[in-house]
């Protein structure tokens, strides 16, 4: 089995865990209805993707 020769330093050891931080979803606006929506989804909304009707919804 492998084995480090050296300990791994704090700065190196928190150097690498800094992007492990959770961060907020990105969003969107549907161009439709202009309401928040995730990139590449389906907007909950008006039920719109990529400019045609993917999922019927009542308005």
């Amino acid at each position: 089995m492998a084995v480090p020769k050296r300990k791994t330093s704090r700065q190196r050891r928190d150097t690498r865990r800094a992007t492990h931080a959770i961060q907020a979803d990105r969003l969107g606006r549907c161009p439709r209805c202009t309401s928040p929506v995730r990139p590449h989804h389906v907007c909950l909304v008006c039920g719109h993707y990529r400019g045609r009707e993917v999922v019927e919804t009542e308005l």
